[in-house]
């Protein structure tokens, strides 16, 4: 049985009831199936770039439309805000408004849990896990979501909101409620063909053996057409569509009725949350711009070690609020303040150019040991950073979190440069400086202080293999490393040699990325990237 599991990360949801105006502050709890159904359909065309429903998804929907869904509702209260919105003219010489009321659940970290009753193929399961990934919003679009499928035989859950069945009134502590579902497949397309049959049966036909004109085939059609040929392409047609063709709601949907706890949605803030624990994540990836959004201010890549301490500084703030930090993954040092022995597993922050333009577009923070809560919502809070003389704040937007491996997903250019930096999938033996190598050490001509033997101290603690050879690039090359800011400006030793070296590093078996090496690491120097054999 497919079950949605969903957070919502700001803790709320907004969503209108079907047939009301916004201003009427009614809010629709449960979502409606209808409206998870178009989510789903939505995220498809979205991020999946579908062109049309394909096969198994016109299959992933039917099945989901024969079964209406039963859920776990958290703890919510009604909430709403007023405000006067713009309407973009003048009267009198006074900008004219309309009053707006946005009404919202009020969940907090609550979980809400959706089941369908029914059975999905591996194919089916496989995109339905897809596109519930890609689920960024549901209702409007500042009901964030976080959603993920779990698949089980079973269901141990007991659940508070489930559609009406024939038994009747089930007793003080429940109300109903109507919410809009899509009618089953086999009940849809029988109305439809009885329906079409009907209207080619009405209409005039030609006399004796004549072909139809083209106009009568156009007229044929035109009075077919408000009728979808099945129920994913009812559940595609947007409103502009069904209310140009005089529908009073979307064809193929219906209202059902739905039992639900009487305190589903509470006036006031409710009694207590129980919280969840947050999954921990090793990867969360920040979008970098300015406010007039001209990418040629943001910093230039010769700033990837200031604007990696700035961000960083910013993150170890906001986790402390003023108080002591217990953060390891952040931090590197443990609840006694002596850095941590983790093989380099605690946070790593890489400013990354992914446009190539030459100017810094992306934060990659990533920590293999794991980001905790406290982390990940620090992270993903922040809202700007600063740079050292640059024209203004620089914005921060999440665009992605999860494992390393979400970062494959990225859209061209940005793949094909995340690519190399993380390696092929099975693994690189061939390394080359993306951003400056700078010894940790005083360097020697030979023994363990010489270069070779610094690169192959870092990888041994980072427990990866040795170098079989390295190979130092002319700084002439074109890639400018000789300018990169090279000293951490507070909160860390300089380096004990000031030089900045372009290397290739050649390994006897693939190692996958990232990699990164020597002084200030963490901080995007010494990073590289896989180049074929």
């Amino acid at each position: 049985m497919p079950t949605l599991q969903i957070r919502f990360p700001a803790g709320r949801y907004h969503a209108t009831p079907w047939g009301f105006h916004v201003n009427e502050g009614l809010l629709e709890w449960p979502p409606s199936p209808w409206r998870l159904l178009r989510s789903l359909i939505s995220c498809g065309f979205a991020k999946h770039h579908w062109v049309e429903i394909p096969p198994i998804g016109k299959s992933l929907l039917v099945k989901l439309a024969s079964s209406s869904p039963s859920y776990i509702l958290p703890e919510a209260s009604v909430a709403h805000s007023r405000h006067y919105m713009p309407l973009g003219f003048l009267k009198e010489g006074r900008e004219q408004t309309t009053l707006v009321f946005d009404t919202w659940a009020n969940i907090g970290v609550g979980i809400l849990i959706i089941n369908w009753d029914c059975h999905l193929n591996d194919d089916e399961t496989k995109l339905l896990t897809s596109l519930v990934a890609s689920l960024g919003y549901l209702g409007r679009s500042e009901s964030w979501i976080e959603a993920q499928l779990i698949t089980t035989p079973t269901v141990p859950y007991e659940f508070n909101a489930f559609p009406h069945k024939e038994s009747g009134n089930l007793g003080p502590g429940w109300e109903q409620v109507s919410l809009m579902a899509p009618i089953p497949q086999d009940e849809y397309n029988s109305w439809q063909q009885i329906i079409c049959s009907k209207i080619r049966e009405d209409f005039p036909k030609p006399i004796g053996n004549k072909k139809p004109t083209a106009e009568m085939v156009k007229n044929l059609e035109n009075a077919i057409e408000p009728y979808p040929l099945d129920l994913p392409s009812c559940l595609s047609k947007d409103t502009s569509w069904w209310k140009q063709h005089n529908w009073a709601q979307p064809p193929g949907s219906q209202r059902i009725l739905y039992w639900r706890k009487s305190n589903s949605l509470q006036v006031g803030v409710p009694e207590s949350y129980h919280s969840h624990p947050i999954k921990r994540i090793s990867t969360m990836l920040l979008a970098l711009t300015t406010a007039s959004g001209n990418q040629s201010a943001l910093p230039n890549c010769i700033r990837t070690l200031p604007q990696a301490e700035l961000f960083h500084r910013a993150i170890v703030s906001r986790v402390g609020k003023g108080n002591q930090v217990h953060c390891p993954e952040i931090t590197g040092k443990d609840e006694n303040g002596k850095p941590l022995h983790d093989h380099h597993d605690h946070t790593h922050t890489f400013p990354l150019d992914l446009d190539g333009d030459g100017h810094l577009d992306h934060l990659l923070i990533y920590a293999k040991m794991g980001l905790g809560e406290n982390a990940q919502q620090a992270i993903r809070t922040l809202r700007r950073t600063w740079t050292k003389g640059g024209a203004g704040d620089i914005q921060l937007a999440l665009v992605g979190h999860g494992e390393l491996e979400i970062l494959r997903n990225l859209p061209q250019p940005m793949k094909q440069r995340i690519d190399t930096f993380l390696g092929p999938k099975d693994g690189a033996r061939v390394w080359e400086s993306l951003t400056p190598f700078v010894p940790p050490r005083f360097l020697k001509s030979k023994g363990k202080n010489s270069l070779v033997g610094q690169i192959n101290a870092e990888l041994t603690s980072r427990l990866l293999p040795e170098v079989e050879k390295v190979e130092i690039v002319p700084l002439n090359n074109g890639k400018n490393l000789r300018h990169y800011i090279r000293r951490r400006s507070r909160g860390g030793f300089p380096p004990p040699v000031d030089v900045g070296y372009d290397l290739k590093l050649y390994f006897s078996k693939p190692i996958s990325g990232p990699l990164a090496l020597g002084y200030a690491s963490h901080y995007g120097l010494g990073l590289f990237n896989s180049i074929k054999d």
